[in-house]
């Protein structure tokens, strides 16, 4: 599994969900992937992200399993990543 962060540099929203992300990286048992939807506009269509902050948990073949839309705190962010 893998979770996609499509985030963009001027979104206020998607800069506090990375201090959470990185405030709780010692409990986050998956890699992230940050997707910068300003330079990677393809793989942000790919994954129909229409809103930042988008984060999308993935499977190993790369098929969606789930996804949430917005700001969320630590309890929330590991809460999503149970699968």
């Amino acid at each position: 599994m893998k979770l996609k962060k499509f985030y963009a540099d001027w979104c206020g929203p998607c800069k506090g969900l990375s201090m959470v992300i990185k405030g709780a990286e010692d409990k986050i048992t998956v890699p992230v992937e940050e997707i910068n939807i300003d330079q990677e506009i393809m793989t942000s269509v790919e994954y129909n992200v229409r809103s930042v902050p988008t984060l999308v948990l993935v499977d190993d073949a790369g098929k969606e399993i789930k996804r949430a839309v917005g700001m969320m705190n630590e309890t929330q962010l590991l809460e999503f990543l149970k699968v």
